[in-house]
């Protein structure tokens, strides 16, 4: 597998100006940072299979050695030349079974790293539907935000007119503008807690401080908030089989099993194999060059036995070892079955509740705009004090706050159970 940065440049120079959240999703995968760098890794268990695979083979090497003497007081030539050349291979032929272990190990841990990237990619498809509902929430909640503050500022310059006309008193007057000047804040709030959920998804993104962001709307039907989830028993059966991180701690498992064989198998006798060919000159002898290196070569082969009798414990350590780190796989594997349990239940229990607060919400704030309507009309003409508006502005305004809660916070908990059934969300 090769990465190659050609693709993401090309990708970020074509930013849409409004993002959807599989938009989001596909920018993430080619450039986070996290996810490159787990994707490295999957690259690195490939190169160890390729290394494990390679024991097998036999190995073969070249080696010469070229001299050159002086014996001063020696009888004759006092000087003399050497050379010596030699092709040497060897080959193990059992080594108690760690290579085929080696190589198991690598082929699971070559698995176990493409899990491992998928569960950084889950994390952040997670973490952007989360910021993305966000934004969408405080998106609507500043439409709601800015309607009651047109009509509260509406009320609060009929006050005025009839305060002037001496039909109210200052203080009621004051109450209508002090209202008015909340809902105009309320706007404001809301528009600051967008630009942080914004700034948050850029984050996730890894976006430069000179690009600007927004997200594409979203339409949530009353249906879609209020339908009920499917049997939470068969939600964690499918949740089971698409948790990248549960595989990936079952895999942890199989290679822990893989080293313990391997450290056995330093206990097992080894059985190598070599040969080589070789041959030399010396300048002192008779014969030429070339006379002397016909003459000089030779063949040889040999099996050599290693039996390990005494290795200061080291097997059994290593054994004991690999044991402890498989029982750790088996406990983290075991942690994340109850977490994916706990995790799912959470978001059912989330989803059931926001669906019933939405169900009674659209009631509550039917109730309240009617209230609310009817105190206005009545405030236009007079029949109605100034603290019953207020107090009937203000359910309109707990009413609309408790139904957007509801509606996005159900929204979140359905994609969240569909993801983890699925591992994957349509938004």
């Amino acid at each position: 597998m090769t990465l190659s940065l050609s693709g993401i440049v090309a990708y970020a120079d074509e930013t849409p100006s409004q993002w959807s959240y599989s938009d989001c999703v596909e920018y993430a995968r080619a450039n986070n940072i996290s996810l490159r760098q787990s994707q490295l890794s999957e690259e690195t268990a490939a190169i160890s299979l390729e290394k494990a695979r390679g024991q097998w083979q036999p190995s073969l090497d070249f080696g010469t050695n070229q001299g050159y003497s002086n014996a001063p007081w020696a009888k004759g030539n006092s000087n003399a030349y050497t050379s010596s050349y030699n092709l040497n291979a060897s080959w193990t032929l059992w080594d108690g079974g760690r290579r085929e272990s080696d190589i198991r190990r690598s082929q699971t841990d070559v698995e176990r790293s493409r899990y491992a990237s998928d569960n950084v990619m889950r994390n952040i498809r997670t973490e952007l539907l989360s910021t993305y509902i966000n934004i969408l929430y405080c998106k609507e909640t500043i439409a709601v935000n800015s309607e009651l503050a047109e009509v509260s500022r509406a009320q609060a310059d009929r006050a005025r007119q009839m305060m002037e006309s001496g039909k109210i008193s200052l203080v009621d007057y004051q109450q209508l503008e002090t209202q008015a000047e909340q809902d105009s804040y309320n706007v404001v709030s809301t528009t600051a807690q967008l630009n942080s959920a914004r700034l948050q998804l850029k984050k996730l993104l890894e976006l430069g401080i000179d690009t600007d962001i927004d997200v594409r709307p979203c339409d949530f039907t009353e249906a879609e908030v209020t339908a009920s989830l499917p049997p939470i028993d068969e939600s964690y059966q499918l949740a089971l089989s698409t948790d990248a991180l549960l595989r990936y701690n079952e895999l942890s498992t199989e290679m822990a099993d893989e080293d313990i064989k391997a450290a056995r198998s330093s206990g097992y006798p080894q059985l190598s194999l070599g040969a080589g060919v070789g041959t030399g000159y010396y300048s002192n002898s008779t014969g030429g060059w070339g006379t002397q290196m016909k003459q000089g070569f030779n063949e040889n082969i040999g099996l050599s036995v290693s039996v390990p009798i005494f290795d200061r414990k080291t097997t059994k350590t290593a054994v004991a070892q690999a044991k402890v780190n498989k029982l750790s796989s088996q406990l983290d594997t075991e942690a994340r079955r109850i977490e994916v349990a706990q995790t799912l239940e959470s978001w059912y229990i989330d989803m059931e509740s926001s669906r019933m607060r939405y169900t009674a919400g659209l009631q509550s704030l039917k109730s309240a705009k009617l209230s609310d309507e009817l105190a206005n009309e009545k405030f236009k003409v007079g029949y109605v004090e100034p603290t019953e508006l207020l107090q009937s502005h203000s359910a309109v305004v707990e009413a609309q706050r408790e139904l957007l809660q509801a509606k996005y916070m159900s929204v979140l908990a359905r994609k969240m159970v569909e993801f983890l059934r699925t591992g994957d969300i349509t938004l």
